[in-house]
């Protein structure tokens, strides 16, 4: 018999039989055999209230169970872009939701989600990116960069108050930025006093007193001229269009200008030399380099403009852009009256000081450069014999390719930029520097460069190591002349050296060569006399 129910005693479970008939598949179940909510109703309008109590407790468990057993939408995290798929629900809770693809996410996009370690990705979904110009494109002008070592320490050195020329000389001797070429040779040469307070007051009254000379010398009438200084105003009024024919900067009025007074000038303060054909050319690194000074003061070129310091390398094509500007005049006109004044005054002044220590050169018969011209056929005899006998023996004489070399300091062998500008890095920071054979210690701590340990000076030692530049520079060609047999092909190979194609590197490998002549001869006179025990 079973217990009968009460509304106050709940029945801890149907009979078998009941239990058995609820669990029995028939039409009005599901495939699991479980009643529906149609069978369950059926049941309820004529179960007893034991029944009744049991279907609520059963049919609430039912509705837990088909809650937990629904089906719930994946959606994948990308905040950590680790492609991991973490459950979230999402949507309505009666309903499953489809599970969404990785690359169909609402919040993933191209620019926000990265994809793991070996996941391929379909970018067909993805919106295009946006193009970005292609760096070609971009003028090298535009671009910048941060400054090289060497850069800082000149930047260092020349904005101290009080510049140290034995530091300054020591970096000027591998090359100068050209930024900073013109205030370096102006140092250099004793233009500029170390002491940065008294720039601006020197070069106000050095300026100054250069325009008194103009006024002076230049800006009278012809009556007035004695009959040498006519003449000597007719040779230079003939020099200076001849002067760096293939140049167009020194093709422009203003510069020829400029060019004349100063040389005239020159040449009235300085009668016992007065001018000589071969000052024109000395005076042209000058204007280039204060034309460049000015055209960096007025913005027209910057640090970083025209290729300034976009490359470390000066061979590269970047590098050489602003050059090509400036040897061009096509920045010419942005120099104001005032500013070609300024370069005008500059250069003379610096040409001034240049040829106080080799005026020799051009005084009657020139003994400097003969001189030169000697030590140079001594020093080729003892490092390259067989060369100096070939041009011996085919009637060549030194004087007759290398005055031109004394002369004019190799300028015409070279072009004005880059090649000349490096070489005078080198050969005015060598007027500070002591000689080999001086009692000072001597080093060579970078390949190329020299320093001296004492801050003994020797006036001769830029025309000293000149002769040693041009010993290396014959010598390079050496093979090809020894080639040559004929007297009028080797003459007009030693005028016209085949340098079109020089750089930078190659001059740097040049005044390399003859630091390491001037280590081994220089001082030694005795070695390069005895020259017969070499024939």
């Amino acid at each position: 018999m079973t217990e009968s129910a009460t509304p106050g005693n709940k029945p801890k479970g149907l009979p078998g039989f009941l239990r058995r008939s609820l669990r029995t598949p028939n039409a009005n179940s599901d495939d699991d055999g479980i009643m529906t909510s149609k069978s369950t109703s059926q049941i309820r309008t004529t179960s007893t209230p034991a029944v009744e109590s049991f279907l609520e407790e059963d049919e609430l468990a039912e509705n837990t169970l088909r809650r937990h057993s629904e089906p719930k939408a994946l959606t994948f995290e990308d905040d950590d872009f680790s492609g991991e798929v973490r459950e979230k629900e999402n949507g309505r809770k009666d309903a499953p939701q489809p599970l969404q693809p990785p690359s169909k996410a609402p919040d993933e996009t191209a620019e926000t989600r990265a994809p793991s370690s070996g996941e391929k990705i379909n970018n067909h979904s993805e919106e295009p990116k946006q193009q970005q110009p292609d760096q070609s494109e971009i003028k090298p002008s535009k671009l910048r960069r941060q400054r090289s070592y060497k850069e800082r320490q000149f930047e260092s050195c020349l904005d101290s108050p009080v510049i140290s020329l034995t530091e300054l000389r020591q970096l000027c001797w591998n090359g100068i930025p050209r930024y900073h070429r013109a205030q370096a040779w102006k140092l250099l040469l004793g233009y500029l006093p170390t002491n940065q307070q008294r720039h601006s007051i020197l070069l106000k009254r050095k300026r100054a007193e250069y325009e008194d000379s103009i006024a002076q010398h230049y800006d009278i009438d012809d009556d007035i001229r004695t009959l040498q200084e006519q003449e000597t105003l007719r040779q230079v009024l003939v020099d200076v269009p001849r002067t760096a024919p293939d140049v167009a900067l020194f093709r422009q009025d203003r510069i020829r200008a400029a060019l004349s007074r100063l040389l005239y000038i020159w040449a009235c303060r300085h009668p016992a030399s007065s001018y000589v054909q071969g000052i024109n050319d000395l005076a042209t690194p000058f204007i280039v380099v204060f034309v460049r000074e000015q055209l960096y003061r007025a913005e027209v070129l910057s640090m970083d403009d025209d290729g300034e310091y976009i490359s470390d390398d000066e061979n590269d094509p970047d590098y050489e852009h602003s050059h090509d500007a400036v040897l061009e005049g096509t920045l010419l006109h942005h120099v104001s009256d005032e500013g070609m004044l300024e370069i005008e005054a500059d250069c003379y002044w610096c040409l001034t000081n240049l040829l106080a220590g080799i005026q020799d050169h051009y005084t009657s018969d020139q003994p400097g450069v003969q001189r030169m011209v000697m030590r140079l056929e001594e020093l080729v005899t003892r490092i390259d014999a067989s060369l100096s006998t070939h041009l011996a023996n085919t009637g060549i004489t030194f004087v007759q390719f290398a005055f031109k070399w004394m002369n004019c300091l190799l300028l015409r062998e070279f072009s004005l930029s880059p090649c000349v500008e490096r070489l005078w890095d080198t050969y005015l920071s060598e007027n500070g520097l002591s000689s080999p054979s001086s009692s000072s210690l001597r080093t060579g701590d970078e390949y190329g460069k020299r320093t001296s340990i004492t801050s003994t000076t020797s006036n001769n030692s830029f025309q000293e190591f000149h002769v040693y530049v041009c010993a290396a520079f014959l010598c390079q060609f050496s093979s090809q002349l020894q080639g040559m047999t004929e007297f009028e092909d080797i003459f007009a190979f030693l005028q016209t050296m085949p340098t079109q194609d020089w750089g930078v590197v190659e001059m740097e490998v040049l005044l390399s060569q003859a630091y390491v002549l001037s280590t081994l001869f220089q001082g030694s006179d005795a070695h390069l006399a005895n020259t017969e025990l070499i024939r």
